[in-house]
């Protein structure tokens, strides 16, 4: 714990000298949303490869830096780009980007991601609100010796996606003429998509699509008392659902086709939390 909690330190210290900005609601862009973070009135940005220490995200798409500044009047800092526990780091470094947010100041965590639909009502583009997620098939980050300073050894998770924050997004796509479902994510480890029959298991266990990121950073920003929302967008149908194989292509081409919508959605969505932190 001592390494990584120093290492977690020596990243607030340095981005501390980079910027003195305190954000308050973190954002993390998935596949697809990275232009959002060009889009904001900028502040400060630091490359993720200027942090000792720091992952740095090897997938297609993913920019790879903080991005700080303003939607609106909310002060935001925003990930463009994420890591993932299948490139090889350990979920405790996975999750560091998550925390680093969180000692600079970010009460809120918004999370966006591409994901598979498990449900059949979904289609390609379905955006869905997370009110749940399971996190069972990836290791915990908490996993350890705990971190005190950042909170306590057994954390409740009764409500990691938090109800009033639930609420506003769902307002906010009402007032878009947005449409919106809502349902649980489940993680997997990736990077190869699931068997038809771990599809078919998930769904069994009330999940409503899966993915291989986002649990495993709602799971550490709940320790640290941070108020987590989030939204997938529904990028294919996870394998076996329809008779066609699963592509990286597709999942691209879909979250490029629905980014106004999804885009427009956490932009004012964050604008309307600001009056919570």
């Amino acid at each position: 714990m001592g390494t990584e909690y120093d290492t977690l330190m020596q990243a607030y210290e340095f981005c501390r000298k980079q910027t003195d900005f305190r954000p308050k609601v973190a954002l993390i862009l998935g596949s697809g949303l990275g232009a959002l973070a060009d889009e904001i009135q900028m502040e400060a940005t630091i490359s993720y490869a200027d942090i000792h220490g720091f992952p740095k995200s090897t997938v297609e798409g993913h920019k790879g830096r903080y991005v700080f500044g303003y939607l609106g009047k909310v002060p935001v800092v925003i990930m463009q780009g994420r890591v993932h526990y299948y490139e090889g780091y350990s979920m405790s470094e996975v999750v560091l980007p998550t925390r680093l947010m969180g000692l600079l100041g970010a009460e809120i965590l918004f999370l966006t991601n591409a994901a598979g639909g498990i449900r059949k009502e979904f289609q390609p583009g379905t955006l869905m609100l997370i009110r749940d997620q399971i996190s069972s098939f990836v290791p915990s980050p908490l996993i350890g010796k705990n971190m005190d300073s950042l909170g306590c050894r057994f954390p409740d998770m009764s409500e990691i996606y938090r109800k009033d924050l639930q609420r506003i997004i769902m307002e906010t796509a009402d007032s878009l003429h947005i449409p919106l479902e809502s349902g649980v994510y489940i993680q997997f480890t990736g990077p190869a998509y699931e068997s038809p029959a771990e599809v078919r298991m998930a769904g069994l266990l009330g999940a409503d699509a899966c993915g291989m990121s986002t649990a495993c950073e709602a799971v550490a920003a709940n320790h640290m008392g941070m108020k987590i929302c989030g939204v997938s967008c529904i990028t294919n149908m996870a394998s076996g659902i329809l008779d066609v194989p699963l592509s990286h292509q597709e999942v691209q081409e879909t979250a490029d086709r629905v980014a106004g919508l999804f885009k427009a959605l956490v932009r004012e969505s964050i604008k309307r939390m600001g009056d919570i932190v």
